[in-house]
């Protein structure tokens, strides 16, 4: 099965064109994905319910969003933000629809259960810091979940004109090599 701490451990980031690749809940969003994916081979080949292809449409939503609202302003990015998290939520109710259909043990169900809930948590606090910072009117984006549940600065202005970050030619200085906590 995939080992999300194993690969994080392995893998050396480096800054990226797109805003999105440096941020942790994006990779905690692909960790997901690739989780689901091992994990939906122990459902029933012939599903007919299309419950195995809803909840990873639903999963790879989570990460769609984030990377279509992170080349939005603040504003729309919040938006999407809140998007990803309707998906979260989503992915929870199949989850728990599959557990009790037989699908999935006791142990991937809690699995699930943590991907989604550290993802809400990352979001939440993206978003708080988003709000905050749009208004503080700082310009500045510092919405970078730390793993402890809440945010550090980026070290990098967003700029408060209303461009994407992407737009904006500054560069996040963070580091990925930590891996993300066992437990939220």
């Amino acid at each position: 099965m995939y080992n999300a701490e194993e690969k994080n451990e392995n893998t050396e980031r480096t800054i990226t064109f797109f805003r999105f690749e440096d941020l942790r809940i994006y990779h905690k969003s692909l960790d997901y994905i690739n989780w689901l994916h091992d994990v939906s081979m122990l459902f029933p080949e012939n599903d007919t319910t299309g419950l195995v292809s809803r909840l990873n449409t639903s999963a790879r939503n989570i990460c769609f969003y984030i990377t279509e609202g992170s080349a939005r302003n603040k504003t729309q990015f919040v938006h999407y933000l809140k998007l990803a998290k309707t998906a979260m939520r989503e992915c929870l109710v199949l989850t728990s629809i599959a557990y009790r259909a037989g699908y999935l043990t006791d142990t991937y169900e809690q699995e699930s259960r943590q991907f989604l809930m550290e993802l809400t948590k990352m979001s939440g606090a993206l978003i708080s810091s988003l709000q905050r910072s749009a208004n503080n009117n700082t310009g500045n984006y510092s919405g970078n979940y730390n793993g402890n549940g809440n945010t550090s600065n980026y070290n990098s202005s967003g700029n408060s004109n209303g461009n994407s970050y992407e737009d904006d030619g500054n560069v996040p200085t963070e580091n990925y090599n930590q891996s993300y906590p066992d437990s939220v």
